[in-house]
C-alpha cells in the first residue's frame, strides 16, 4: 500500500481513535475525531452546548487571567487552594465536580477533558476517579465540622498508574498495560493510603511509559491503555518518562500536583522536561508497597509539583516507615516536616560542587544556562567548587551493573507483585505470561511503527539471581556512593552536588540517593522542531532543569537549597505551555453554579440530549471494544468494557 494513502482497516481506525498514527506521515495530525453515524447527533449536540453557552455565559478566558479573585489553576499552589477552601471562596466539590448537562462541571475534571483527548490531545490521564465527587462532598462536610486534617485536605492529586488504589473506589492500577486491566489490588498503596488519610482527593490515574519504561525500546509517554502522551510545551514534544502523565498534569494544572515513581530518572526527567519541581526521595523514605515494581533496590515514590513548597508539603505526608517495605526501616527515626526546610536564604554559606566531567557531556545551550545558574548561586552567598568530579566518573559511564541489577530484580519483583493481587482477569501470572499477552494483543500493546519492542521484558525473563547479580549490586554501591557521590561530598566538603537534570539521575539511582530538580531554563525560541518520531526530542521553549544531589536521606538540605534557588530565579513562569495545551476552565466558571438541567427530562429532546452526553450510541460498523466515549465519563465506560473483554465477559 502507498505510504501516503489513508488506511481504512479496522486496526488503522483503532490506532487513530487512540491517538496512534497509522503512518509516520500522519504524525503532524494532533486532533483525533470521533465520527458519528448520523448528522442528527451533531445537530442535537450542537443545540445542547449552544443552550449551555447562552444560559450560563461560559467564558473562554486566558489561563493567566489576572482579574479573577480565585487562584489560577494553571499555577495555583496547594497553600492558595487551601486558603480559598478555608475562606469558603470555593469548595473541594468545585475543584473536582463534573457533568456535561450542567455548568457546575468544571475545575480539574473539566480541565482534563479539555486537553486529554480533545484540543492538544496530550493524553496525560488514563482514567479519572468515579468516587472523587463523593469524596469531595464528604471532605467539605468534615472541614465545616472539625476543620482540615492537613495541608492536603480536599486537594486533588493525580497518581501515576502504577500506584495502587482500592478497587472498590472504581479505578484500575495497570502500569499502563491491558494485561493488568481489571486486576484487584488487596489495598491502597501505602503512599495512596497516606494521602487519603491526610484528606487528599485521589483525582485519577496518570498515563506513563508502560511498565515504567521497562518493557523495551519504546518512546517515553506511551502505554497501551493511555496512548502516546506528549509535551504541553512543544506540540508532539517528548514528555519524558516514565512519570509522563504526572509531569504533564502537574505542569498545566490538571490537578494540584501528582505522584510519580523513579527507578532511574522517572521523576526528575519528566519534571525537568515539563518545567516542574520533582523530588526523587532516597530509597526507603517512601514505601513502595502497592506500587508496580521494577527494582526493590532502586524504586522510590515522590512528588511532582509546580513549586518546591508544594513538593515538600506532599513529601512530608507520604514519607515514613511501613512494615510491608523493609527498606523503610533504614530511614531516620523521625521524618522531618520538609516544609520547615523552605529557607530563601539557604544558599548563603552553602558549599556546592559541580561534577564538570558529566556537565561537559551536554549541549552548549544547556551548559551555558547551567553555568549562569552557578553565578546566581554565588551572588546569593554560595561557594561553588568547580570542578568537583566524582572520582569514578569514567568507570561509572562505562558500567553495565545497573542493567544487570534491574533486569534481575524486575522478574522477581513483578511476579511477586502479580502474585499478591486478589484477581487478574487476563490470567497473567508471570513475566513470560506478560510477554505472551503482548504478542497475543499486539494490535493494542505492540503497535506499529514505534511501539513494538519488548526486548527488556525478554532479557529480564532470561535472568537468574546468581553471583553476577550480587557482584553488580555491590559494584553499584561502590560506584554510586563509596567512590561516587559520598566521595565527592567528603573530598570537597560539600553540602550538595549540582548538575543539569538531563545528566543527573544515574549516580544517585544506583545507590538509592535523593535528587531535587527545579526549573532551570528553556531551549531558545528559534530552536528548530525536530522530527516527530513519534514525539519531538527538541523544539522551541522546551524546558530543562537543575538538579541538587546529596547523600542518603539528605532531602531536608536539598529542599532548602532548591527552594532558595527557586525563589532567586522564579524560572517556571518565564515560559508558558503552548496555548492549545492550557485548559481554559477556571474556578470562576464553576463556583456558585448549581446543577441545572438544560432540557427537561420528560421531553424527547431532553432524553436524547442526556443520553448523548452520558454515553453516545455505538455506530453499527464500529467494534464495541473500540468505541470510546469522548466525555468525562467515557474513560470509565471504556475501561469497563476493556475489563470485560479481557475477563471473557463481553456480550
Amino acid at each position: 500500500m502507498d505510504k501516503t494513502s489513508q488506511s481504512t482497516s479496522p486496526q488503522s481506525d483503532q490506532l487513530q481513535e487512540r491517538g496512534y498514527p497509522s503512518h509516520p506521515q500522519q504524525l503532524e495530525a494532533t486532533e483525533v475525531k470521533v465520527k458519528m453515524s448520523r448528522l442528527s447527533w451533531f445537530s442535537v449536540l450542537a443545540l445542547v452546548f449552544a443552550l449551555i453557552w447562552a444560559s450560563y455565559g461560559f467564558k473562554q478566558e486566558s489561563a493567566r487571567a489576572a482579574t479573577s479573585p480565585f487562584p489560577d489553576l494553571y499555577e495555583a499552589s496547594i497553600a492558595e487552594l487551601q486558603q480559598g477552601l478555608e475562606k469558603g471562596l470555593f469548595t473541594s466539590v468545585d475543584l473536582v465536580k463534573v457533568g456535561l448537562v450542567t455548568l457546575s462541571l468544571q475545575a480539574y475534571f473539566a480541565r482534563i477533558e479539555e486537553v486529554n483527548h480533545q484540543g492538544a490531545t496530550l493524553r496525560a490521564v488514563i482514567e479519572t476517579n468515579p468516587s472523587a465527587l463523593a469524596q469531595a462532598v464528604e471532605l467539605d462536610r468534615e472541614r465545616k465540622i472539625s476543620g482540615p486534617r492537613s495541608a492536603l485536605h480536599g486537594i486533588p492529586i493525580l497518581l501515576k498508574d502504577n500506584i495502587a488504589t482500592l478497587h472498590s473506589e472504581g479505578m484500575n492500577t495497570t502500569a499502563g498495560s491491558f494485561a493488568l486491566l481489571g486486576s484487584v489490588v488487596p489495598r491502597d498503596a501505602h503512599v495512596a493510603a497516606k494521602l487519603r488519610a491526610a484528606g487528599a482527593i485521589l483525582l485519577g490515574k496518570a498515563n506513563l511509559s508502560e511498565w515504567a519504561n521497562f518493557r523495551g525500546n519504546v518512546p517515553s509517554g506511551f502505554s497501551g491503555r493511555g496512548g502516546q502522551a506528549s509535551s504541553p510545551y512543544v506540540p508532539l514534544g517528548d514528555p519524558s518518562g516514565s512519570s509522563s502523565g504526572s509531569g504533564i498534569g502537574s505542569a498545566i494544572g490538571l490537578a494540584a500536583a501528582a505522584l510519580g515513581s523513579e527507578t532511574d530518572g522517572s521523576i526528575v526527567s519528566p519534571s525537568s522536561v515539563n518545567n516542574l519541581v520533582g523530588i526523587k526521595p532516597s530509597v526507603g523514605l517512601t514505601s513502595r508497597d502497592g506500587v508496580v515494581p521494577i527494582s526493590e533496590h532502586q524504586d522510590t515514590v515522590g512528588p511532582m509539583a509546580r513549586s518546591v513548597a508544594d513538593a515538600a508539603t506532599i513529601l512530608s505526608i507520604i514519607a515514613g516507615r511501613d512494615p510491608r517495605d523493609n527498606f523503610t526501616l533504614a530511614q531516620p527515626p523521625v521524618v522531618p516536616d520538609y516544609t520547615l526546610a523552605l529557607d530563601a536564604g539557604a544558599l548563603q554559606g552553602a558549599r556546592l560542587g559541580v561534577p564538570r566531567k558529566l556537565v561537559e557531556l551536554l549541549d552548549d545551550v544547556r551548559v551555558a544556562v547551567f553555568n549562569a545558574s552557578l553565578e546566581t548561586m554565588r551572588a546569593k552567598g554560595a561557594t561553588i567548587v568547580d570542578p568537583a568530579d566524582l572520582p569514578d566518573t569514567d568507570e561509572l559511564l562505562e558500567s553495565n551493573n545497573e542493567t544487570i541489577v534491574l533486569s534481575t530484580d524486575f522478574k522477581v519483583d513483578v511476579e511477586r507483585y502479580i502474585a499478591g493481587l486478589l484477581e487478574v482477569p487476563t490470567g497473567v501470572k508471570t513475566l513470560a505470561d506478560l510477554i505472551a499477552f503482548n504478542i497475543a494483543h499486539a494490535d493494542e500493546e505492540l503497535v506499529e511503527p514505534f511501539w513494538t519492542d519488548q526486548s527488556q521484558f525478554i532479557a529480564s525473563e532470561n535472568t537468574t539471581v546468581d553471583q553476577a547479580f550480587f557482584e553488580a549490586l555491590a559494584a553499584d554501591k561502590d560506584l554510586g556512593a563509596t567512590r561516587g557521590i559520598d566521595a565527592a561530598l567528603d573530598e570537597f566538603k560539600l553540602d550538595a552536588l549540582l548538575l543539569p537534570t538531563d545528566i543527573a539521575s544515574t549516580p544517585p539511582a544506583i545507590v538509592g540517593f535523593p535528587i531535587v530538580t527545579v526549573p532551570l531554563g528553556f531551549l531558545p525560541a528559534d530552536t528548530p522542531l525536530s522530527p516527530a518520531r513519534p514525539t519531538r526530542e527538541s523544539g522551541p521553549n522546551m524546558p530543562f532543569g537543575l538538579a541538587f544531589l546529596g547523600t542518603a536521606f539528605s532531602e531536608f538540605k536539598l529542599i532548602s537549597l532548591a527552594f532558595a534557588y527557586e525563589q532567586a530565579t522564579h524560572t517556571r513562569l518565564k515560559v508558558l505551555a503552548f496555548p492549545e495545551a492550557i485548559p481554559k476552565t477556571q474556578l470562576a466558571d464553576v463556583v456558585g453554579n448549581e446543577p441545572r438541567t438544560v432540557f427537561s427530562s420528560d421531553t424527547a429532546a431532553g432524553s436524547v440530549a442526556a443520553e448523548l452526553l452520558r454515553v453516545r450510541p455505538r455506530p453499527a460498523n464500529v467494534d464495541v471494544w473500540r468505541w470510546r466515549v469522548e466525555t468525562a465519563c467515557g474513560l470509565d465506560a471504556y475501561n469497563e468494557r476493556k475489563r470485560q473483554k479481557y475477563a471473557g465477559e463481553e456480550t
